[in-house]
Formats: structure tokens, sequence, C-alpha cells
């Protein structure tokens, strides 16, 4: 029986596995980025995928590697490391936590929706869970400083629970249904506050700009601001299905006898019912744009499509990592 022929040193895995300039693929890939599987992987399981990716990297392929387990190793080790820094993220931080984490608060949140200390503290956390995340995947390029992330973190949680509140007591001459839907709200207000807060400096200074080929033409503030829309209209799109179907579900299981009977599978059946709409919305609202995000020329700031006009005048679009 003959050795399986070793793999070639070619295979870019720095990139995803799939064409990203299709829905499809970007598909793909955030299914893999988010499988929350990924969180049970042992430290040992971590390393030596680490030191798979980084020996390939360097031109090193051991001999028996198959190409399905290069691309394993590569996923494995993009769950738990930092692309810029190398450094291993924060467990809860990571995108594989995103449904088991998001599950949990969003379901207490849409079952607990009834009290303002219950409103306060939920929207409290969520908002700190949010910092932990946009801490951790945060562009290794422009480091946030405590104090940005402090008054992100501060900003956002007001924001959240000032929008909970004010909505909660609008809607009590409402149908109950409308009241479910306050947490997704204040959610949404959150995710528009949030995002731009712990990405200011980008919005100040810009993020870098590059050609097709990845040459470095600049910073553009025009294109910050594209990426982070993109970021807050996939965030929002992540948890509307979830906050948005369960409470139709709900509404109308809680008058049916079944749910009166047992009042305390209220709170496992409505996370349950989020982790399902999440398991999906995850990683097709990450899909939504592609990672490398691009716009023409013609819409940056004068003074950068000066500069690029001078270097290329032939350049028509440039891109950017729109960050998640």
């Amino acid at each position: 029986q003959k050795m399986p022929p070793s793999l070639p040193a070619t295979i870019n895995i720095r990139e995803p596995r799939w064409d990203q300039s299709t829905f499809q693929g970007r598909a793909k890939h955030f299914f893999m980025v988010t499988d929350p599987r990924n969180l049970l992987l042992s430290g040992a399981t971590l390393e030596e995928a680490r030191r798979v990716v980084e020996n390939y990297r360097a031109g090193t392929v051991p001999p028996g590697l198959t190409e399905d387990q290069l691309w394993r190793a590569k996923y494995i080790y993009d769950s738990a490391f930092h692309p810029d820094t190398g450094e291993k993220m924060l467990l809860i931080g990571r995108m594989s936590a995103q449904v088991p984490m998001n599950m949990t608060i969003t379901g207490c949140m849409l079952t607990f929706y009834r009290t303002t200390p219950a409103v306060l503290f939920w929207q409290w956390v969520n908002q700190s869970f949010n910092a932990v995340v946009n801490y951790t995947n945060r562009s290794g390029d422009a480091p946030i400083t405590p104090s940005q992330l402090g008054t992100a973190y501060v900003s956002a949680t007001t924001g959240a629970v000032v929008t909970a509140l004010g909505l909660k007591s609008l809607t009590k001459h409402l149908p109950a249904i409308i009241g479910r839907y306050v947490p997704f709200a204040a959610v949404a207000a959150a995710n528009c506050i949030n995002i731009p807060l712990m990405r200011q400096r980008e919005l100040k200074l810009g993020i870098p700009i590059t050609d097709e080929n990845g040459n470095r033409l600049g910073e553009s503030t025009a294109a910050a601001q594209k990426a982070i829309f993109q970021v807050v209209v996939s965030r929002i799109g992540m948890a509307a299905p979830a906050m948005a179907i369960p409470p139709v579900i709900m509404n109308a299981l809680e008058k049916r006898a079944f749910l009166k009977r047992y009042p305390y599978l209220n709170a496992p059946l409505q996370v349950g019912l989020v982790g399902l709409c999440l398991v999906f919305a995850t990683p097709l609202c990450c899909a939504l744009f592609p990672q490398k995000s691009s716009m023409p020329v013609s819409r940056l700031e004068p003074e950068v499509q000066a500069r690029i006009r001078e270097k290329d005048p032939q350049l028509e679009i440039v891109y950017f990592n729109k960050g998640l």
C-alpha cells in the first residue's frame, strides 16, 4: 500500500476555504467559524491545530496530512487565536461562543421582560457580553484603549436600558405581544450605539484600504463608516429572528393549559427556541456582507481619492476588512 502523496505547500490557508464573493461560500465559512462545538476542544487540540497551521505556513508539511485535516486545523486555529496578534482569545469572546451565550442571554431577556429590575439586569448582562466580544475580536491594527472600552460599554448599556424602560412604559396599554418586542428594540438601539463607539478610533482616523492584491493605499474614514454600518446591520439581523419568532410562539403557548400547568418550562423553552434561531441566524447574518468589503474610489474622501489617483489613476475599487 502506497503512502498518500504529501500535500503541496501552496494552499492559501490565510483565506477562507470557500469563495467569499458568493453568499453561499461566506455562509459555509461562518457555519464553520461559529460552530459551538469548537468550545469543547481541549487545550491540547488547540495547540496541535496551531502547530499544524504554523508549520504549514512555514513550508513544512507533515507526511500523511490530508487537505481536509489541514482546513480543519485552520478553522480550529482561527476559532481560538486572534488573527492579528496570535494570542489565545477569551473563551466567551470567541465566535464559537456566540450561539450558546446569546441563546442564554436572549432567552432570559425574552422570559423576564416584565419587571424593571429584570430588564435592567439582563440588558446589562447582554452589553457586558457584547463588550467582551468586541474587545476580543478587535482589529489588531487599532487596539482599543481601556477608556474607549469603558465609554462604549457604559453608553451602550445606558442606551439599551433607557430604550427598554422607555418602550416598556409606552406598551403598558398595548396588547401583550407588543411588550414582548421591547427587548429586541433595546438590543437594536444598543448595537447602533455600541459598535460605532467601540470603533470610534476607526471613524476618526480611518481604516486601512488596499487594492485587490492587498497593497495598502492609505486609511479612509468613508470606508470605516461603510464597514461599521455593515456590521451594525448584520448584528441587528443576527438578533432579529431570535427575538422576533420565539415571542409569537410563546404567546400562543402561554394561552394553552400546558404552560399554565408547568410555568417553570417557560425559560428553558424560550432559550431552546432562541438557540434554534441563532444556530442559523448567526452564520447567515455574518455572511450578509463579504469580510473583505469594497467600495469605488469615487466614494472616498476627496484627499484620499487624490492620493490614490496620483499613485494609480486606473484604480477604481478599493478593499478593506469590515470587521465582525
